[in-house]
Order: structure tokens, then C-alpha cells, then sequence
């Protein structure tokens, strides 16, 4: 349980970094009204792989944790906002920017033109980014902080 904490942890950032590389290669894109290259085909490849492996490792965390449990409970979980987190906000939020993050590359991939594929991109890619922020259990949250960097 603690490893998948960690790859968790530390996939978080791996994600955020390529869905800010991203969004500021689609406002780059869109700003200086250049081609969409295939470096910009990467980044939101790697966003949205990153997204996978991360689904399926919260997916093993949620259901070998206490969370998964939670559910029996949930009237009680719903009055806990460190329980309530948990077990439903984070998950419902990050599955929908996974989807988000799907749709948006074969969205980008379908569009004709450069300026279509960078709109597309800012518009799925950015909307999964903001969720995934603010999904996130980060240090300043007092309810459902989590540190920076989770360590074995």
C-alpha cells in the first residue's frame, strides 16, 4: 500500500508538468498562430498516458484502502470532509479530467486545422488540468492535506 502511495504521489507531479506543457503549448499555439507539430502531439500524448497509469494505480489504491470500505458508511463519509474527499470527491473529479483528457486527444487529433487542434487543446486539456488542481489533496488543504512528497 505505501509503494502505490508513493508512485501515486510522485505520478501527480509527472502530470502536472506535462498538462502544463499542454496548455501552454496550446496558448503558445493559439497566441503566435503556429503549425501543431507533433512535440505538441506529444505532450498531450504523455498527459493523457500519464492519466492511465495514474487511474489504474489510484484504482488499486481506492480499492485496497479504507476508502473502498467507506462506501458500506457513506451517509457518515458525506459528514466528514476528510472522508467525503476521499471517497468520492477525488475520485469523481479525477476520473472526469481523465475523460476530459481522452476526449480532448482524439478531439485534437479529428481537427483539420493547427488553430482548431490548440483551441481543442486549451479548452479539454486546460479544463482537466484546473480539475485535477483542484482535486488534489495538497499541504494548504486543512481538511484533506496530504504532503508534498510522500516517501517510503
Amino acid at each position: 500500500m505505501q509503494a502505490l502511495l508513493v508512485i501515486h504521489n510522485l505520478l501527480r507531479w509527472l502530470i502536472i508538468i506535462f498538462g502544463f506543457w499542454t496548455v501552454i503549448s496550446a496558448v503558445s499555439g493559439l497566441s503566435g498562430k503556429k503549425v501543431f507539430t507533433p512535440s505538441d502531439g506529444k505532450s498531450n500524448f504523455f498527459f493523457m498516458l500519464g492519466m492511465d497509469i495514474q487511474l489504474l494505480v489510484g484504482l488499486g489504491l481506492y480499492f485496497s484502502g479504507v476508502w473502498f470500505d467507506q462506501l458500506k458508511h457513506l451517509g457518515d463519509a458525506m459528514k466528514n470532509a476528510n472522508l467525503r474527499f476521499f471517497t468520492m470527491e477525488h475520485e469523481v473529479m479525477m476520473i472526469i479530467a481523465w475523460v476530459l483528457v481522452h476526449v480532448g486527444r482524439v478531439m485534437v487529433k479529428k481537427a483539420p486545422l493547427s488553430s482548431a487542434k490548440f483551441k481543442k487543446s486549451l479548452l479539454f486539456f486546460g479544463i482537466a488540468l484546473l480539475l485535477i488542481l483542484i482535486a488534489t489533496p495538497w499541504p494548504f488543504r486543512e481538511a484533506v492535506a496530504r504532503p508534498w512528497f510522500r516517501w517510503f
